[in-house]
């Protein structure tokens, strides 16, 4: 007759538990229990954190959503600085009245098209500056951030536009003709003829805001292999089935 042989236990085993009593059947025949996984996964050591595994669902708290609102708010405000900006940089067309009508001073002049360009280009570095500093503020970036980037971008956009077009010269062309009077060249009201040029500011802040997260936002760390059962479950056999009889 011919006995199974026990291997000996490796050094990384866990503990055994002791032999139960030996079932009825051959004797001399060894059972061996095969370990049972462990399933049960350990807390998340960071429950702030609810993008980390085991942290709140969606992954958005409040925390982010007031982040989002106090970007809003800021780059909105912002707006009135582009506004003012736009009043004192802008080249303004002249106009002049001969008594009847009020014609362009040159009809050549570009300072019509120059206002538009000065908005787009004003409006595009308060854009990059306006994502550099979100950025730099929270560089995990997250959802609530760029919703707040794009809203407060869109409606400072707006108020620019607006606030220029009242600091800047009086809409009212009869009036204005009758104060400058006959033959003397006044300063056109400030118009935007592209209106396309609104959107530069939330265009450029949000795209380099995403690529700037992207490229330099911190990685979350892989999570660590589970190592505590050596060997693996798979790699425990039952020798009894493969055992010799006699």
């Amino acid at each position: 007759m011919t006995e199974a042989v026990t291997p000996p236990p490796s050094p990384h085993d866990p503990p055994q538990p002791p032999p139960a009593a030996e079932p009825a059947g051959r004797p001399g025949q060894q059972h061996f229990e095969q370990p049972q996984p462990q399933d049960a996964k350990p807390p998340n050591p960071r429950p702030d954190r609810p993008d980390e595994p085991g942290g709140g669902a969606g992954g958005i708290t409040a925390a982010d959503i007031r982040d989002g609102a106090a970007v809003a708010l800021v780059v909105g405000v912002a707006g009135v600085l582009l506004g003012l900006l736009w009043a004192w940089l802008a080249p303004r067309a002249q106009y002049v009245s001969n008594g009847e009508a009020v014609f362009l001073r040159d009809t050549e002049s570009e300072a019509r098209i120059g206002a538009d360009g000065t908005f787009f280009l004003l409006a595009l570095g308060f854009g990059v500056l306006s994502a550099v500093a979100v950025f730099l503020w929270r560089r995990r970036g997250g959802v609530p951030l760029v919703i707040g980037l794009t809203l407060g971008a869109c409606f400072a956009s707006l108020a620019a536009w607006r606030l220029g077009l009242l600091l800047g010269p009086s809409g009212n062309l009869p009036a204005a003709a009758a104060e400058a009077g006959k033959g003397v060249p006044f300063d056109a009201p400030l118009q935007l003829l592209a209106h396309g040029v609104l959107l530069v500011w939330p265009m450029s802040a949000v795209a380099l805001h995403l690529g700037l997260t992207a490229l330099w936002s911190p990685r979350e760390p892989l999570p660590a292999e589970d190592w505590d059962t050596y060997p693996p479950p798979h790699v425990h056999v039952d020798l009894t089935k493969d055992a010799p009889r006699d």
